[in-house]
């Protein structure tokens, strides 16, 4: 059986409202997180590049770590947790009470009705989301630096820009649109796929949310391997 998927026919305000649950809503969360994670991973390791002399490329290590794994893997994490395990509870719910058979017998597609609106919100929002991740945790790291340590927010960010590159800004931005297509669909199909009472909804969206924290550090390590593997040769530039 073939599938096709009509994308004109996707219902805007539904599009629109999933985007906002996506995005805007889940800032708040993600940027407290952000903030603290970036606070502990900076206490975490600054002192053996302090210890070792080595406070020029303090700025270079936390900012390649944020972008290139911290910011993608952490922020899909919350995501996981927040927004996939709502994409399946609110399906599985639409299933049981026969809801999704109600749009067939309307000439409704739920997969066009249901499922196009969250995939397609989940790979628009994540990477925006994503930077805003980076930069909190980016500039937490630079406020514990410089508060408990008394690294210059020069020295730091001298390190960084010169670290960093357009380069990994991309390949992060395309980990979280996989990220984000990922469980986007895996939680969607486990609604969908839910059968029997209302028990079996908790059952769905456990699968749901365990599943799609496998998958995510699996693609995360397979994704590592094909885009850094040249990891170290910025850093021996500084």
């Amino acid at each position: 059986m073939t599938l096709r998927i009509n994308l004109n026919k996707i219902n805007n305000n539904d599009l629109v409202e999933q985007i906002f649950i996506v995005g805007p809503s889940s800032l708040g969360i993600l940027i407290v997180a952000a903030c603290f994670i970036g606070l502990v991973f900076t206490l975490q390791v600054i002192k053996e590049f302090l210890y070792l002399d080595a406070s020029n490329i303090i700025g270079a290590i936390l900012v390649l770590s944020f972008i290139r794994e911290l910011s993608p893997v952490l922020m899909s994490v919350i995501i996981v947790g927040r927004i996939g395990s709502s994409f399946t509870a609110e399906i599985a719910t639409m299933q049981i009470t026969k809801q999704i058979d109600a749009l067939y017998l309307l000439r409704t597609d739920p997969l066009l009705y249901l499922v196009a609106p969250r995939v397609i919100a989940c790979m628009f929002m994540m990477p925006v989301l994503n930077i805003f991740f980076f930069l909190t945790s980016t500039f937490s790291s630079i406020f514990t630096c410089f508060l408990f340590y008394g690294v210059h927010p020069w020295i730091f960010l001298k390190s960084a820009f010169l670290a960093i590159s357009i380069i990994d800004l991309l390949k992060s931005t395309l980990k979280v649109i996989i990220f984000g297509f990922i469980l986007s669909i895996y939680s969607c199909y486990c609604g969908l796929m839910t059968k029997g009472s209302s028990r079996n909804v908790g059952k769905s969206t456990t699968l749901s949310v365990v599943t799609n924290l496998l998958m995510i550090f699996i693609f995360d390590f397979v994704l590592s391997c094909l885009m850094f593997d040249q990891s170290v040769s910025a850093i021996k530039a500084l």
